[in-house]
């Protein structure tokens, strides 16, 4: 073996130089990048820096077109998953791979289930192990039910719960807290300190620069596929890292402003859904961003969906304009001016295997109608002022979807209800998954639409986010409303302190 295949002993994995080509544009050119045996690395950058291509590229998912990979010294060809799972690596990937269909346990042994006497299933094992490690983690998961009937939150924790449990030497986590509430995220954060303490490596990705702070030893920015720097983090403050990030220095958010002399657009009162929502009743004024906290569970998500008419309600009324509402599926929502946002962008808001087109177009084709065909001619001016209007970083209207980063892709899926001219946006989770720029452009695009008077509904887990973005907010606790806050009196702790039980402020339904 010549001197160019061996790496340093100080580091478990090291990766020279990788560049990787797609159809004629360069993701990633001439990268560097190293993990230290026990240490927490952080890898930061905005959506399509080349993060996810180089974490594909090490985990096997995807070829290089040119550099080397050494791991524990040793120059290694990942040319599979399994071979790099085998060689120790586990990766969680910011968009889940579970099989929907089977339940945690199976998902968690897929692939490597346990047998007794080589050919039965040992599924009393299998379960045993499951509890063990979701206990550790403290989540409370229904391990005997499909995962595609658990939270976003809870089957992420399903993810979580399956790399552990392979012991691997290298563990990538891609966004792992983007759906997770402070107590998860607690809990994670002791895991992940309790593994580096027993000489594992975390390869830790977040658009949540407070989570690098706490936990990373030293991080490493990628900007439009090259390395910009790897830099100990207690020698950073957040502005730096921003910088190295985006390249510029951002500016501060508008913050909230009044609208209590608006007219009042969506009225709820008394709204119940079997098993999740009691009794909830608020206003939204034209022009309000009303941001919507709680703990993961708390139904904010359920709420939405009743709203929008994606979940039937059980009791209550719903009125828009001042005029009661059915609202029994999607369409009739639609119909009645409210457009909604999901929270899982990949499995309910997007049509991956359609272009950006489609998925700008699909609520409503008549405007690139020409008679009972499709004018291209009007495509191209539509979809191209979204484009532009929206700052949609993107090669055109024909590119797929799915190819786009995080935060274009939810541009794409706002650009689809603003051609719908809703006057209600309900938006769960806006910025989830989404780098810090992007963000910053979404809260822009939010700000814009409720000066311009759209109506928004905010639900967020970031109290960052909501305490910046509301001029009001309610709080939810197990399918309640806890309390209302204006967003001058509104902290973290108030918020957090309603959002776990705490003393209950009236709510009476209008602004």
């Amino acid at each position: 073996m010549n001197r160019d295949e061996t790496g340093s002993r100080d580091y478990l994995l090291e990766m020279r130089k990788i560049t990787k080509d797609f159809a004629g544009v360069r993701a990633l050119n001439q990268v560097d990048f190293c993990v230290r045996r026990g240490e927490v690395h952080a890898l930061v950058g905005e959506n399509g820096a080349g993060k996810s291509t180089l974490i594909k590229i090490l985990a096997g998912a995807l070829p290089r077109s040119s550099g080397q990979i050494l791991l524990r010294g040793v120059a290694t060809h990942l040319s599979n998953p399994l071979e790099a799972r085998e060689l120790g690596i586990a990766v969680i990937y910011q968009e889940l791979v579970l099989a929907p269909s089977l339940n945690a346990v199976e998902n968690i042994f897929l692939g490597r289930e346990s047998r007794r006497l080589r050919v039965f299933l040992d599924r009393r094992r299998m379960t045993e192990e499951t509890h063990r490690i979701l206990e550790e983690l403290g989540a409370r998961v229904d391990i005997t039910v499909p995962v595609l009937r658990l939270t976003v939150a809870q089957r992420q924790m399903v993810e979580i719960a399956k790399a552990l449990l392979l012991n691997a030497e290298l563990i990538v986590m891609d966004e792992p807290s983007a759906v997770l509430t402070s107590a998860d995220l607690e809990r994670l954060f002791s895991m992940i300190r309790s593994l580096k303490a027993k000489g594992a490596s975390i390869l830790y990705i977040s658009h949540r620069l407070e989570e690098v702070f706490d936990l990373a030893d030293r991080v490493t920015v990628l900007r439009d596929g090259k390395l910009i720097g790897t830099e100990p983090v207690d020698q950073l403050n957040r502005a730096d890292l921003i910088r190295m990030m985006v390249g510029r220095d951002l500016e501060p958010t508008q913050r909230a402003t009044s609208v209590a002399d608006k007219e009042v657009l969506l009225e709820v009162r008394g709204l119940c859904t079997e098993g999740c929502l009691k009794d909830i009743s608020f206003s939204l004024r034209q022009g309000e961003i009303l941001g919507i906290a709680g703990l993961v569970g708390a139904g904010r998500t359920e709420l939405a969906r009743a709203i929008f008419g994606a979940d039937r309600r059980s009791s209550g009324e719903i009125l828009v304009n001042g005029k009661r509402t059915r609202l029994l599926r999607p369409l009739d929502g639609v119909n009645c001016g409210i457009g909604l946002v999901t929270e899982d962008r990949k499995d309910q808001g997007m049509l991956p295997l359609m272009n950006v087109a489609d998925n700008m177009l699909v609520s409503n084709y008549r405007p690139v109608q020409t008679g009972p065909f499709i004018s291209q001619k009007k495509t191209a001016a539509t979809c191209g002022g979204f484009i532009r209007d929206l700052d949609i970083r993107t090669s055109g209207w024909r590119q797929f979807v799915r190819n786009l980063s995080g935060g274009n892709q939810q541009k794409v899926i706002l650009a689809r209800w603003l051609n719908t001219n809703v006057n209600i946006l309900i938006f769960d989770e806006p910025t989830r998954g989404i780098d810090v720029a992007a963000k910053q452009q979404i809260h822009e695009l939010m700000r814009a639409l409720a000066r311009s008077g759209k109506s928004i509904l905010m639900i967020s887990s970031e109290l960052p986010e909501i305490l910046a973005m509301s001029d009001r907010i309610l709080v939810m606790h197990e399918g309640r409303l806890r309390g209302e806050l204006a967003s001058v009196e509104a902290t973290e702790e108030k918020i957090l302190h309603l959002a776990t039980g705490g003393g209950k402020v009236e709510v009476k339904g209008t602004a």
